[in-house]
């Protein structure tokens, strides 16, 4: 069995929901239709001819991106034009363009989180926030023998977040009572008789940006034809999600060493550096991409040091000037996506006992070379 389209694209938004993303983001269905049973995807950091032809040479019917190929609005599609060329062929071979960018950046257990992980920091903080989800609270009724089910219902949809503590719940026995009326169809009892049922009232939280997916998993999963169940918003800020993150290295060492340390963890030649090589590093901010906005964000976190891409002249001297070291692996160290996105895709699909292959991107999009 193979997933569809759009059942694929249900779990990347459990991985990186598009809110998450920041306004004007590229994100998104591309180019294509998720209409359709995918037997293979490819997961790719960028969309370029030779992405294009290995997913055609693969037989894959989608390319999950990082980057958009379509970033800025298109005046015309002229396919003796590199990028119209593009588009024809992927369009050409049915393949569709889904992109997770900045939402993919400021996800829990995203793109920030996943070269933090390869630096080996710890007590990770986010650098810069996009979005704190707002709280309600939820109460359901239910009989004593399925609280279990309905309470892993909840959970599984998103409810009973608070800090990094999941699974938070609250629950107290008691007795239900209701008399089914003509028409209905009680799951306990019989028409025209009063019932009173030993129930659980399962209290937690959730954030507004999965209310809709846990009400309804929270009726699929209850027994009864009526539910009942109270939904109240709470004056309190739930989960903060955000771009970049900061941490702390197991033990301080040198810039120069560190820099190595990056070479390492992202697999990239050679990395540029602003600072001393032999000043102190302990505390690190880490930002995929283009980061030199962030130079003062890392600063005033009390981070040695930024890693971040793309850095130009005249941000490195104010770097410099501030005290901050920066290590710059380049754009490209954002590949780390590949391996990371197409084993936790992989993982969700067999779960579900789809024959789906998901495949990392073998093709190297750097455009820069050392001479």
């Amino acid at each position: 069995m193979f997933a569809r389209g759009e059942t694929i694209i249900q779990y990347m938004d459990k991985l990186a929901p598009k809110h998450y993303a920041v306004p004007d983001d590229r994100i998104g269905l591309q180019i294509g239709s998720l209409r359709k049973e995918v037997k293979k995807v490819l997961i790719a950091l960028d969309v370029n001819a030779e992405v294009a032809a290995e997913a055609a040479s693969l037989g894959a019917e989608l390319i999950i991106a990082h980057h958009a190929p379509i970033y800025r609005p298109l005046k015309h599609l002229q396919t003796d034009t590199p990028a119209g060329a593009l588009m024809a062929s992927l369009l050409k071979n049915d393949i569709a363009v889904y992109v997770a960018h900045t939402n993919l950046d400021t996800a829990d257990g995203g793109m920030n989180d996943w070269m933090a992980e390869a630096l080996g920091l710890e007590g990770r903080a986010v650098l810069e926030e996009v979005h704190t989800d707002k709280l309600s609270k939820l109460a359901v009724f239910v009989p004593k023998d399925h609280a279990d089910k309905v309470r892993a219902a909840l959970f599984g949809a998103g409810a009973g977040w608070i800090g990094h503590y999941s699974d938070c719940s609250f629950n107290v026995e008691g007795t239900g009572t209701f008399l089914p009326r003509e028409g209905t169809n009680p799951f306990i009892g019989q028409q025209g008789k009063r019932e009173a049922v030993e129930e659980v009232r399962i209290e937690t939280v959730v954030p507004d940006s999965v209310r809709k997916a846990v009400i309804q998993a929270m009726l699929k999963a209850h027994p009864y034809e009526e539910v009942a169940y109270d939904l109240y918003p709470m004056d309190l800020k739930g989960r903060t999600f955000g771009l970049g993150r900061v941490g702390a290295l197991p033990a301080s060492e040198s810039l120069d060493e560190f820099a190595e340390r990056v070479k390492l963890a992202f697999d990239v030649p050679f990395v540029r550096v602003v600072g001393d090589g032999s000043r102190t590093i302990r505390k690190v901010a880490v930002l995929g991409g283009s980061g030199s906005r962030y130079i003062h964000h890392a600063k005033f976190a009390g981070a040695d040091v930024l890693v971040t891409g793309d850095i130009d002249y005249h941000t490195a001297q104010d770097a410099e000037v501030m005290g901050l070291a920066i290590v710059d692996p380049g754009h490209n160290a954002e590949k780390i996506m590949k391996p990371k996105t197409a084993e936790w895709l992989r993982g969700k699909l067999q779960e579900q006992g789809y024959e789906t292959e998901v495949i990392a991107s073998t093709i190297h999009t750097e455009p820069f070379r050392l001479r």
